[in-house]
């Protein structure tokens, strides 16, 4: 029996070019975001954090979690382990107590301490302030990166998380339906003022 023949292989999608917006919806997104400066000028998040490692360790942890029950877990825990040497004395089944409040707890357990090895083993116990670097971190996906550069004022960057994706679209200022989509079509509309820049000196 033959076999039918093989598809042509699929030819990758065009990027979609950034659409053009009218002076008046210029205008539009203008006011939106002079009222979001007036609300905060300077937001932040809300987890609790002293150093790049505590910081990256609480956003990894608040996957499909409040930041409340984060500051929760983490107020014990980087007690006792705030550093990649010290979470990776503390193990698995030592971390997990810890974390046993918060959801996905034993994935999050497992990720937290292959990552801690591997700031240990590759990265002399830093946390690399590199995009790629960081995103091949154990539990550490674009968002998770992508609210660490930001906070820290490294490099300016929006994490699309389920409710910025809701609200983008509500807004009307992204029709993307995916994250990644989302997150190109805020970075071309919103106001480059208003991104945080990175720190200097």
């Amino acid at each position: 029996m033959v076999a039918p023949p093989k598809p042509p292989p699929r030819k990758p999608a065009a990027k979609k070019s950034p659409r053009r917006l009218s002076p008046a919806e210029r205008a539009r997104i203008a006011t939106l975001f002079e009222r979001f400066e007036d609300a905060e000028s300077d937001p932040r998040t809300e987890l609790n954090y002293d150093s790049p490692y505590t910081l990256v360790t609480a956003v990894a942890l608040s996957a499909q979690a409040t930041d409340v029950s984060v500051n929760k877990a983490t107020a014990r825990l980087f007690e006792v382990a705030d550093t990649p040497e010290k979470m990776l004395a503390l193990g698995e089944e030592g971390l997990i107590p810890y974390i046993a409040s918060i959801g996905l707890f034993r994935t999050k357990a497992k990720n937290v301490i292959a990552a801690a090895r591997i700031l240990i083993e590759q990265h002399g116990g830093e946390v690399p302030l590199e995009r790629e670097a960081l995103q091949a971190l154990p539990g550490v996906g674009r968002k998770t990166a992508s609210v660490v550069l930001n906070e820290l004022r490294v490099e300016p960057a929006i994490a699309v998380d389920t409710h910025v994706f809701r609200v983008a679209h509500r807004l009307k200022l992204a029709f993307g339906k995916t994250p990644d989509q989302v997150e190109a079509e805020l970075m071309a509309v919103i106001p480059s003022p208003t991104w945080s820049a990175p720190t200097t000196g």
